[in-house]
């Protein structure tokens, strides 16, 4: 399965994400902090979609109420409900 998701709040301007049983296969981000994105999304590869979930909501970026791996998150579970 693969989402296309529009974040809110955050500096990126677009996530893809794409999941096969259960486990994440691959995540892009377009805009936000490029490295760092990168990097979250080579460890995600291969993660159960519930345990990144988990991991991931509810993270804060400085003072803003979400960041780019919370909004991963909300990516994650509306791919989960497809």
């Amino acid at each position: 399965m693969k989402l296309t998701y529009t974040p809110k709040g955050v500096c990126s301007r677009q996530m893809t994400v794409e999941a096969e049983n259960g486990r994440i296969t691959d995540v892009q981000v377009v805009g936000g902090c490029n490295g760092n994105l990168k990097g979250i999304a080579s460890l995600l590869k291969g993660m159960e979609v519930d345990q990144a979930i988990a991991r991931l909501e509810g993270i804060r970026c400085g003072g803003k109420p979400t960041s780019c791996p919370d909004q991963i998150a909300c990516a994650l579970k509306q791919l989960r409900e497809l």
